[in-house]
């Protein structure tokens, strides 16, 4: 049998033999609690600290604002609400875009049941919010604008820098406005800087750099003030109770440093992967949608839509043919519906539900390309 490809990097990516060997230790050796005073567990906080500042050197940021967390989920669950419980005072008003990930959109939807309120701003038919809208859905009462920097579908990136110059143009006038935005599907793939994005808050996760599962990190702007979602300890400067899970941050810690060293020729080769596979099927399949296309895209993520074709017929053929794909995002508990971001373009649900997400990762090949095109060329 052909070995299988695996194409559902965006959500999630193998371990790199590399972060694997330097977190191995941590999970049998170095196995003390990072909290405690003895030299094994001051072992383990160096370790931890050393961790803080590679992943701080990876997005622009100190490493005194980084905070570890058990992965992207909790990280936008702890910059939106712990933001909007400790700011409340401030206003209740809350401004998202209507593509964001499940872990952005059902936090803010608690915020709203417990009284606050949220503008949802649409995206252009190319899955682009307009950075002009978002500025025009803030009030006076506006206190958070959660953005999403790279779309974990269809690849789209999202002008978080001009509404960050927008906001921090607003600070300078004495209006406190803190910008979000959930960067899980752009660090470590392409150039990310806090400074440059002008954010408060950067949402990232470590399995989707090649780090293990159950391992994030969130930026918090030194002087931004949040509420702790997690009680019972004081870890993780007082905002994230419980005890680290330190072999994951040392994991966590390597992939930050291994994606920063090959950022640039990682993005080029996958890029040309990307392109490889696009132009081929644009040949077999002249009438299928490339979503996302018509806007800057990472390469990683290619979002296609078979309009004569359901998604889950196309998936579980090449499933049994040896290919894993996706039909979008992986946090929906396994189900196989019309993506609520392909509905955002202005599709219909029938078209929605063709849509098939290939996402790449360094280490695909154009032989995987070449192979997949040629299954793919029966649903053409």
């Amino acid at each position: 049998m052909q070995e299988r490809i695996y194409l559902d990097n965006a959500a999630t990516t193998p371990i790199d033999p590399r972060v694997l060997e330097a977190m191995l230790p941590y999970l049998t050796e170095h196995f003390a609690n990072p909290s405690s005073v003895h030299q094994p567990g001051q072992h383990a906080r160096g370790a931890v600290d050393d961790a803080r500042v590679a992943i701080s050197r990876c997005i622009g940021a100190r490493s005194s604002e980084i905070i570890f967390t058990s992965g992207g989920t909790e990280s936008n669950n702890l910059a939106i609400r712990g933001f909007a419980e400790a700011n409340a005072a401030h206003g209740r008003h809350i401004v998202t875009c209507n593509i964001e990930h499940p872990a952005v959109r059902e936090a803010i939807e608690d915020l709203v049941s417990r009284g606050f309120e949220v503008s949802v701003v649409p995206v252009t038919p190319d899955g682009v919010v307009r950075a002009e809208d978002i500025i025009s859905a803030i009030r006076n009462d506006t206190i958070l604008v959660s953005l999403m920097l790279v779309n974990n579908e269809i690849g789209t990136i999202q002008p978080v820098a001009e509404v960050g110059a927008f906001v921090r143009g607003l600070a300078a006038t004495g209006r406190k406005i803190a910008l979000h935005t959930d960067a899980v599907q752009a660090v470590g793939k392409i150039p990310v800087d806090v400074e440059n994005l002008g954010c408060d808050l950067l949402s990232l996760s470590g399995h989707k750099i090649h780090a293990p599962k159950g391992v994030g990190a969130l930026y918090v702007r030194k002087g931004v003030r949040i509420t702790k979602q997690n009680l019972g300890g004081g870890q993780e400067s007082k905002l994230r109770g419980g005890t680290e899970n330190v072999a994951g941050i040392v994991a966590l810690g390597k992939a930050a440093e291994l994606a920063s060293a090959s950022l640039e020729s990682a993005l080029k080769d996958v890029t040309e992967l990307r392109d490889l596979f696009e132009r081929s099927m644009r040949s077999i399949c002249p009438r299928a949608l490339f979503n996302g296309s018509g806007a800057a895209r990472v390469p990683y993520i290619s979002n296609i839509t078979f309009p004569d074709s359901e998604a889950e017929q196309i998936l579980i053929g090449l499933d049994m043919r040896g290919v894993s794909v996706s039909t979008g995002s992986a946090c929906s508990s396994g189900s196989i519906s019309a993506s609520h971001v392909i509905l955002a373009l202005g599709h219909s649900t029938k078209t929605a539900r063709g849509a098939i997400r290939f996402s790449f990762n360094k280490t695909n090949t154009p032989g995987e390309v070449e192979r997949l095109c040629k299954l793919l060329e029966s649903y053409s």
